[in-house]
């Protein structure tokens, strides 16, 4: 099985297809923002930004996926990117389920704050503006809200990351004769 992810990992399919999931996943959040009329809260434009890093960290590996400093500038790019959004979900749970024994409840940021350098949310306002309410549950599926949704969707991605990164240490073999 390694060695198949090692395989794949060296061609521009498996890479595109990581960029490409990331992609739909940034194309439901404007889906549920401007079809929907779900306003997104401080803590969603983060996850954005996050799955805007899968996309991107698929673009690296797609440059030249047999080169092994690509290949692994891609790997973690792809792990620090689904790293940071699985941290920013699972913090954005927390403020829509608070713990009953917290005195203070914790309250996300009424407005997002990027670098100087790169202020998103003045760029692209219709993108990385927030106005929603971190603590509401405004959406569910099968009973889970979109951070929970997005706590399973950035933990699968670390676990085929884990098995992508096993394989290329472990994945290739020499097959021998003898």
């Amino acid at each position: 099985m390694l060695s198949y992810f090692n395989e794949i990992s060296r061609g521009r399919g498996a890479w595109f297809l990581l960029m490409l999931s990331g992609l739909i996943l940034e194309g439901c959040a404007l889906f549920f923002q401007h079809v929907m009329d779900l306003a997104p809260c401080v803590m969603c434009i983060y996850e954005r930004v996050a799955m805007l890093g899968v996309v991107g960290a698929g673009l690296i590996g797609m440059i030249a996926p047999k080169n092994p400093l690509v290949r692994w500038s891609g790997l973690i790019a792809w792990g620090v990117a689904a790293g940071w959004g699985l941290k920013l979900s699972i913090e954005h749970v927390g403020y829509q389920f608070p713990d009953p024994n917290d005195l203070f409840g914790a309250t996300c940021d009424i407005f997002v704050s990027f670098p100087s350098w790169a202020p998103l949310n003045q760029w692209v306002p219709w993108m990385f503006e927030a106005s929603g309410d971190c603590s509401k549950i405004v959406w569910q599926f099968l009973t889970l809200s979109m951070p929970q949704w997005l706590v399973v969707i950035f933990a699968a991605m670390l676990v085929v990351l884990a098995v992508v990164v096993l394989s290329q240490l472990f994945g290739k073999r020499e097959r021998r004769l003898f």
